[in-house]
């Protein structure tokens, strides 16, 4: 694929897309659209969070995507217990049994790898949350004063039960931040639950089928970042995230006590660019942005207390101030 010009490559950006669907779907039973929103997270080379109770496969699709794009993967289930050091490596002090000379060797962590599953993360405390944070932002670590660079991609897709579940931690705002989008895992409709317990009761399991190698996905992921910005879809992201904030004069947010940062803008443009590329279309529009805004909002904005009292959702606020922003 490395002889490919950036046409040919942004060519095969739609095929890839629905070769990838397919394979994901001979494992996982339905969930096309958490995959869909999976798929742009992966060709943006960004993070992802899936939010769901325990037991809804959320474990299952990363490893499969992992399979299947064919990127080296590492898992760390997430616990009370848990270090910074076990996540990001540790130097370990050996000795030469020849000649007796002590040396500090640096162990790896689960995070040198192409596709990190962290695997509730909430369930670990702040301190070990935020030992993801250099590596997610500057993929890279430090430890002991050495700056380590994480392979190429690295991509965090973490799995988060509802912070109502006992035994959970609230993310940090920061760690939030840096995921590019925050998707809701829900339960299956009955015959989608028929088909999972068929499928998983009977017979061997179905094995992940590779469509992509990493290099081939380095390559693709290339070809988005070279495409043309449409400076309209780039306007029209700036102004739906500013019309989250506070004293934005939009209705909706009257019910938001914390609205998204500039991060939330660029994500806007890029999911909406990646969301149209992975189906065959150059130039993003407005309702490219739509599609993937409420992934991209939910994580980064807070109701207020009243809101919370009434009941309301942030999906339901966002649905509201999607329409009235247009």
């Amino acid at each position: 694929m490395d002889t490919m010009d950036d046409g040919a490559l942004f060519d095969k950006l739609a095929p890839t897309r629905e070769a990838l669907l397919d394979a994901i779907g001979e494992v996982i039973v339905g969930q096309r659209d958490v995959v869909d929103r999976l798929l742009v997270a992966l060709f943006s080379d960004a993070h992802v969070l899936f939010v769901g109770v325990p037991g809804l496969a959320k474990t299952l699709l990363v490893r499969t995507v992992a399979e299947v794009v064919g990127v080296h993967s590492g898992r760390v289930q997430f616990t009370p217990d848990l270090m910074p050091t076990d996540i990001t490596g540790v130097e370990v002090l050996e000795e030469d049994a020849d000649t007796g000379r002590r040396s500090f060797r640096f162990v790896e962590g689960p995070v040198f790898t192409n596709l990190l599953l962290a695997d509730e993360i909430n369930r670990t405390p702040p301190k070990t949350q935020a030992a993801l944070l250099q590596a997610m932002q500057e993929r890279s670590v430090t430890v002991a004063g050495h700056t380590r660079e994480l392979p190429k991609p690295f991509l965090v897709f973490a799995t988060q039960n509802p912070i109502e579940q006992e035994g959970t931690y609230p993310l940090p705002e920061a760690q939030q931040d840096r995921f590019m989008l925050s998707v809701p895992v829900g339960y299956p409709s009955e015959e989608e639950e028929i088909e999972i317990v068929l499928r998983t009761t009977v017979g061997d399991l179905p094995s992940p089928r590779q469509v992509l190698t990493v290099e081939e996905l380095v390559a693709l992921q290339g070809v988005l970042r070279t495409l043309p910005t449409n400076e309209d879809v780039v306007r029209y992201a700036v102004r739906l995230a500013a019309a989250t904030r506070p004293g934005s004069g939009v209705r909706a947010a009257q019910a938001l006590r914390w609205g998204a940062g500039p991060r939330a803008s660029q994500y806007l443009a890029v999911g909406a660019r990646t969301w149209a590329a992975l189906r065959g279309r150059l130039v993003p529009t407005e309702d490219d942005v739509r599609a993937v805004a409420t992934s991209v909002l939910r994580h980064r904005v807070v109701l207020d207390f009243e809101a919370e009292a009434d009941g309301r959702t942030t999906d339901e606020v966002l649905t509201e101030l999607l329409a009235e922003v247009g």
